[in-house]
């Protein structure tokens, strides 16, 4: 017999998420700062498209809220990790190691580079790429020669790695430097989620030699749609640029391109709302971390599943906040998110693991037992920013 109260578990997030509410949602934007002004603006002097001061300024202040050297806004994150891949020099047949863990854009962007998706495992700890695991299992299978990292059983180049920072969660990336430094590999962060995030005290995106962004509608600020290229080299920074502005040639009337490039541009009126929304980050956190605070209080009477906590050397943005079933109880899983979004609370599973998509089943993979434990006990609850003002009044 189940240990879970349903009743008592849909009891717990109404408390945090809002006893009134009828529908809540996972995670809604808010806005709440200058957004009406600034996009008004854009209307008012007809600077909308991909060009205007409201790009540019978010670029300068986004570098400079992540304390990176340079930011470079583009269409949405997917994009983002797409010319990442590109500017470490990632080719057709190359492998890329990623958690099976992750979204879906993850593993398409490597696609797009006609490239190879490695899988890997997560860890409990951080629900994000597991690098002394990864160790152990690249020393099983990689050849080093001086032109890289290749794999023995596929002869392919394993050429990169892209750790995902899950639910906005650092993983442990000292330890994965460690690893990328030993075996030859670039690392690009897929920092989507984690705008906010801190690890050891520095944001998220410093470590990899690229890392992406994501301001989706569901994200902790938005863009509507939206993503960013965030690096420390001013050089790959340039040609980022470059190549998502179709590698036009500067020139006051000609059309020139000097090589493959891609509209991928932000447009100036999702720029205006991202400097509005950035402006509201600190707020924005500070809410986030005492929803979480909430749900850690409530769910500690709730007997059968357990809170996720931040790690130990991180200080999250708790984008998602996350519940663990039990794995005595993981057959509850389905149950518990009938229950709640039957009652007007939106609850989800973790995505679908990547090797278990038809279009990557049949892409290289590592021991996958963590990730597969998670994919089963892991629940995403309402997390929306605004969550904490029904709290206070």
């Amino acid at each position: 017999m189940s240990s879970i109260d349903l009743e008592g578990l849909l009891q717990a997030i109404r408390t945090v998420s809002g006893l009134e509410r009828e529908w809540v949602g996972l995670h809604e934007p808010i806005f709440q700062g200058n957004e009406w002004e600034y996009v008004k603006e854009c209307l008012d002097t007809r600077w909308v498209s991909s060009v205007g001061k409201f790009v540019d300024r978010f670029e300068i202040e986004l570098a400079q809220y992540t304390g990176t050297q340079r930011a470079i806004a583009v269409v949405n994150g997917t994009a983002a990790l797409h010319i990442c891949l590109q500017l470490v020099g990632i080719q057709a047949n190359d492998e890329v190691l990623i958690p099976t863990m992750t979204f879906i854009a993850t593993a398409n962007a490597v696609a797009y580079c006609n490239a190879i998706p490695h899988f890997v495992d997560s860890e409990e700890k951080t629900l994000g790429l597991d690098p002394k695991k990864l160790e152990n299992y690249l020393d099983r299978i990689c050849d080093l020669r001086p032109e890289g990292c290749f794999n023995r059983d596929t002869g392919r180049r394993i050429k990169a790695i892209i750790p995902v920072h899950t639910f906005g969660h650092p993983v442990d990336l000292d330890e994965l430097v460690k690893v990328c430094d030993r075996f030859k590999l670039e690392l690009i962060e897929d920092a989507a989620e984690s705008l906010g995030s801190f690890y050891k005290g520095r944001h998220t995106g410093n470590w990899g030699r690229v890392s992406a962004l994501s301001f989706n509608g569901n994200k902790i600020m938005t863009t509507g749609g939206g993503g960013a290229i965030v690096t420390n080299d001013k050089d790959l920074a340039s040609l980022a640029k470059h190549i998502t502005t179709t590698a036009k040639v500067s020139h006051p009337w000609a059309f020139n391109h000097d090589r493959i490039g891609y509209n991928y541009r932000l447009p100036n009126l999702n720029a205006a709302l991202g400097c509005a929304q950035l402006e509201q980050m600190p707020e924005f956190l500070a809410k986030k971390r005492a929803i979480s605070q909430k749900y850690h209080q409530v769910f500690n009477q709730v007997q059968g599943v357990s809170f996720f906590l931040e790690p130990e050397f991180s200080r999250s943005n708790y984008w998602l906040n996350t519940i663990l079933i039990d794995r005595t109880e993981v057959e509850q899983r389905d149950k518990i998110l009938e229950r709640t979004n039957s009652q007007g609370v939106m609850t989800r599973p973790v995505w679908t693991l990547m090797h278990k998509l038809t279009m990557f089943e049949n892409c290289p993979k590592m021991d996958l037992s963590v990730a597969e434990d998670l994919e089963k006990r892991a629940i995403n609850i309402p997390s929306s920013v605004f969550l904490a003002e029904d709290d206070e009044s």
